[in-house]
């Protein structure tokens, strides 16, 4: 998979939500948003992720940006993620990984020891025109939201 770089163009999408709405990048335009990949609904890593999004998604939001998150999760374990966590912005299912791929957030990884093909947890910053701002790949979860923040007000200082 080829992964992204600042300045490249963001692969279009249009996804199903929670509720089966279909999400598309193009209801961004004119919008910075963040949209993070992650592996599966309710693990601990991805709880961790999505928490951490939700905790700081009016600073987020404040500094300009919406936050998206897509995995491979149909919108039923979507659905019960969001109410378990009490989630406040859209997830989106891609149970094809058609998106996930196009992003290059699917490649080998290693867990537990193991290697395997699958979600690489990766964060992808958009900017207004549908350009990279920023582009991470096998992010840690724990703490990933704070650096982001770092990084992006670096950008628009």
């Amino acid at each position: 998979m080829t992964q992204l770089s600042p300045g490249d163009t963001a692969p279009a999408f249009t996804l199903p939500d929670a509720g089966g709405k279909q999400v598309s990048l193009a209801d961004y335009a004119g919008r910075r948003v963040v949209v993070y990949f992650y592996p599966q609904a309710g693990t601990p890593g991805c709880t961790t992720e999505a928490c951490d999004f939700r905790d700081n998604l009016a600073a987020l939001q404040q500094d300009g940006y919406d936050v998206v998150g897509i995995s491979p999760d149909g919108p039923e374990a979507i659905q019960e993620f969001i109410r378990d966590q009490a989630l406040t912005f859209p997830l989106l299912s891609d149970p094809d990984l058609a998106v996930i791929k196009a992003y290059g957030a699917y490649g080998e990884r290693t867990f537990g020891g193991n290697t395997s093909m699958g979600i690489l947890r990766s964060t992808v910053t958009v900017d207004e025109d549908g350009k990279v701002l920023t582009a991470e790949y096998g992010v840690s979860p724990a703490g990933h939201v704070a650096r982001l923040r770092e990084e992006l007000a670096g950008l628009q200082s």
